[in-house]
């Protein structure tokens, strides 16, 4: 049975500001290839190729960057959410625009789910589910949808609790047999406290009134990509699965699961695991520790950088500065002009200076 699919990527990302001040979340590069690229990709490997994309803020730069989706193997269509008023009027956009006609799996722009989704529509399919969920164990629930569940079933679902009631998160994958049903349960919704229609009631019509709503636990890695955490632990999870693969030039050290694209010049130390982005260029003063991405076209003449993101077209001249846990974000130049034997943080946003 053949799917579509829906990727939602319409939200402002007011959580990754100052980031998200020039661009959608969604274009912020992980391992060379922006955020949205990963769902995309995962759905075809799922076999599902027709896609629709929900796009608003900065809707524009999203469509130019994904085009009509052939060079992912997609045929990706637009649906414009003009207001966001949540997840589930979302959905109901893509009903609305004459899109959705069949069963579709819905999944969030701004989430990774390491295992793929495939198997997850798999076992909607052999269960004859009306809908189908992910749930995850978090530590803190309280920044999710959670899932009570009862005898093996899920009796209730509870949109960012104020106490804790459950820690199985709803991750941001979702799988509907019926878009007509759908549409009935968006029409019977109401907004809630934050003024919009909360996915998780979507789903909780479905299970008031007696529909077959089943779940699977991931026991992988999932992330859910909204906030500078996420994004570093995003880049950890991504880098923790990646092999060799060395494309550039190296002529010092680079140790362990280390990538180097094609075009990048590594004269200085790299232990991986790490990326190493097109057209970039490390330094011999220069050592990439692990858990380190740095995006295309970045020059990087002297420092130490660990666990950080350092996005596309940037300069960094550390002296013996060592950058951790950062994100430093497009076509920014930091320079430290004094040798400074410690440790630095940063979140800096796009086109920044700085100078140390």
């Amino acid at each position: 049975m053949y799917l579509e699919g829906l990727v939602l990527a319409a939200g402002e990302g007011s959580r990754l500001r100052p980031f998200t001040y020039s661009r959608p979340k969604h274009l912020i590069p992980l391992l060379g290839k922006p955020l949205i690229q990963y769902p995309i990709e995962d759905l075809v490997s799922a076999g599902v190729r027709d896609v629709g994309v929900v796009i608003g803020y900065f809707g524009d730069l999203i469509k130019d960057y994904l085009g009509d989706g052939s060079r992912f193997g997609a045929r990706l269509r637009y649906i414009a959410q003009e207001k966001r008023l949540g997840i589930a009027h979302a959905i109901y956009r893509g009903i609305e625009e004459g899109f959705l006609d069949r069963e579709f799996i819905v999944y969030l722009g701004d989430n990774i789910v390491g295992s793929g989704v495939g198997g997850f529509i798999k076992e909607f399919l052999e269960k004859g589910s009306d809908v189908h969920i992910l749930l995850a164990e978090v530590k803190d629930p309280r920044s999710f949808g959670v899932a009570i569940l009862k005898d093996g079933r899920i009796v209730r679902l509870v949109e960012k609790p104020k106490k804790v009631v459950s820690n199985l998160a709803v991750v941001g994958v979702y799988i509907f047999r019926n878009p007509d049903l759908v549409s009935r349960a968006f029409k019977d919704l109401k907004p809630s406290w934050r003024g919009e229609y909360e996915v998780t009631e979507l789903i909780q019509w479905f299970i008031d009134r007696g529909y077959r709503v089943t779940y699977t636990i991931v026991d992988g890695w999932w992330k859910d990509v909204g906030t500078y955490d996420g994004l570093l632990d995003a880049i950890y999870m991504l880098l923790d699965r990646v092999n060799r693969s060395i494309n550039g030039s190296i002529s010092e050290e680079v140790r362990g699961r280390v990538i180097v694209e094609k075009n990048a010049v590594v004269e200085g130390d790299v232990y991986g695991p790490a990326y190493i982005g097109e057209n970039s260029y490390i330094s011999k003063s220069t050592v990439i520790e692990p858990f380190t991405s740095v995006e295309n076209n970045v020059k990087i003449f002297s420092g130490r950088i660990a666990r950080s993101l350092i996005m596309d077209h940037c300069e960094l001249d550390l002296n013996k500065a060592r950058l951790v846990d950062s994100v430093v974000g497009s076509k920014t130049r930091i320079r430290s002009a004094r040798e400074l034997h410690g440790d630095i943080k940063l979140v800096v946003s796009d086109n920044s200076l700085i100078e140390i």
